[in-house]
């Protein structure tokens, strides 16, 4: 397995996938947009929790890829996606690591949701 560049170049910064027990959902303005009970929690050093989930459970028709990209030396390149609901359109509420870097392929196939650009975007728990 080969590093990524950010991990040969600073191999103390942690980027960690946890599998979540039991079931989570991400709801925009009240609307469940993703419901699954197989979600992977990545905890990485300087940012929040982030949750992945799986895309066969995550409503595809509710989002909508957009042109932004971004890099990340740990993980790879993020490809985003604009997320509706009840008829409004947040742009760029959700991303996913199409070809992440080897040490992360279990992100490869996810959606994690931009709760921290999106107010009304909240992640958590079904009890």
């Amino acid at each position: 397995m080969s590093q990524s560049p950010g991990h040969r170049q600073a191999p103390q910064h942690k980027v960690t996938e946890t599998p979540v027990e039991g079931r989570m959902c991400a709801m925009l303005d009240g609307e469940i947009v993703a419901d699954s009970s197989a979600v992977l929690r990545v905890d990485e050093d300087h940012n929040p929790p982030r949750y992945y989930f799986p895309r066969g459970d995550v409503r595809m028709d509710a989002l909508e890829r957009t042109a932004t990209t971004t890099h990340c030396p740990f993980k790879g390149t993020a490809s985003y996606f604009s997320v509706q609901a009840h008829g409004r359109r947040w742009n760029d509420a959700a991303w996913s690591y199409e070809d992440p870097y080897d040490e992360h392929r279990g992100l490869a196939g996810r959606i994690a949701f931009y709760t921290g650009k999106v107010p009304k975007l909240e992640v958590s728990a079904v009890a």
